[in-house]
């Protein structure tokens, strides 16, 4: 946030209305007007203008934040109104990008801005956290989430991260000066079977205003250098009991190096679209009889390899599951060959890619090597 410290070394005095606008801050030893200017002078990217989203920006642009970026290309509906409060009856059927920030300049018209209607994705994305100091993350999907961790990693900027789920929320901060990145709370997105669906799953209404709001706290002490941020600690809430805890987890040698040139690029695809065929699948004691027979097969490990190289079966080849479509030639198409990851998911993905190029011999270790 060097940038900021140093836009906010000779602030732009500020005029009698913003002092009267902001006097609350300004009253704040720990904010001031040292404080206020960083603010005027940050640059955040909000993605996904929905349920957390709307709190979100309320709050950041509430706050003095000089320039707020929009990124969502989805329309106001009907069923956002309880939860997206930004918006109205009026609104239904407008672009969200464009609904919130006319209400949004209502509320705070001494603030930038920038609307990109889009969804975030590998070819856009690196355009758009680069032109940001931080990326707060609003977003209702896992390859979003794995995207913008990634994008973040790549650029060095901080990543806000929330996610609502029926009446529970969380929040973190993620890849702040050093800290941890969300690949090393999650290192793999879930399956098909595991993730939740957001267009069947209900929610508390007030669930993204109590989540955005933090999500916003997080932002500013961001931008201000202030307090402890939830670097490295994930923030739980139940609404119903109304019960919150908070759990550390660590840096990750690994998985906090993977970005954008590095990751698994499925990571930023809806894993539920390639189902995969159960006589395609073996567990692992079917594996072992198989390398206990006359023909065993060929075992493909398509982690990284420092995965690879902490451990991984006898006799195995690696080959990355980012480098495997160019590679691909190398893999045998006759005898039998198993590709097999950490916990199956990217093994998953390498066997349906293999396929799809005429492997025909390639099965999967279900449950990856923690299984085995």
């Amino acid at each position: 946030m060097t940038d900021l410290v140093s836009s906010a070394s000779s602030p732009i005095p500020f005029t009698p209305a913003e002092r009267q606008r902001y006097r609350r801050h300004l009253q704040l030893a720990e904010i001031g007007e040292v404080g206020q200017a960083r603010l005027r002078a940050a640059r955040v990217l909000v993605v996904g203008a929905g349920g957390l989203g709307c709190p979100i920006l309320q709050y950041l642009a509430a706050a003095g934040v000089g320039t707020l970026g929009l990124a969502d290309a989805d329309n106001v509906e009907l069923t956002n109104l309880p939860r997206q409060i930004l918006y109205g009856p009026a609104d239904v059927g407008q672009p969200k990008i464009e609904a919130a920030a006319r209400a949004l300049a209502r509320l705070n018209n001494l603030v930038a801005y920038e609307l990109h209607p889009m969804r975030v994705n590998p070819d856009n994305v690196r355009a758009l956290v680069a032109a940001y100091d931080v990326v707060v993350d609003g977003s209702d999907n896992f390859p979003t989430r794995y995207l913008l961790n990634d994008a973040c990693v790549s650029l060095g900027k901080p990543l806000v991260s929330g996610a609502i789920y029926k009446f529970e929320g969380q929040v973190s901060v993620f890849n702040y000066q050093g800290g941890p990145t969300y690949r090393c709370l999650f290192p793999e997105p879930p399956s098909a079977a595991e993730a939740p669906d957001c267009n069947t799953t209900g929610v508390l209404n007030v669930l993204p205003g109590l989540i955005g709001t933090v999500q916003a706290t997080e932002a500013l002490k961001v931008v201000l250098g202030l307090g402890d941020v939830l670097s490295g600690r994930l923030w739980l809430l139940d609404t119903l009991s109304f019960q919150s805890r908070t759990l550390r987890f660590k840096r990750d040698p690994v998985q906090s190096q993977l970005n954008l040139d590095t990751a698994n690029p499925a990571d930023y695809f809806d894993a539920s679209c390639a189902p995969v065929a159960s006589n395609n699948i073996l567990t692992a004691s079917e594996l072992r009889v198989l390398l206990a027979s006359t023909e065993p097969p060929l075992l493909l490990d398509v982690r990284n390899p420092l995965e690879h190289q902490r451990r991984h079966l006898p006799g195995a080849v690696l080959l990355p599951l980012p480098q495997l479509a160019a590679r691909a030639a190398e893999v045998p198409r006759h005898g039998p060959v198993v590709v097999y990851c950490q916990s199956g998911v990217r093994s998953a993905q390498a066997m349906e890619l293999l396929r799809g190029l005429g492997h025909d011999n390639v099965r999967t270790l279900s449950g990856g090597i923690e299984e085995f």
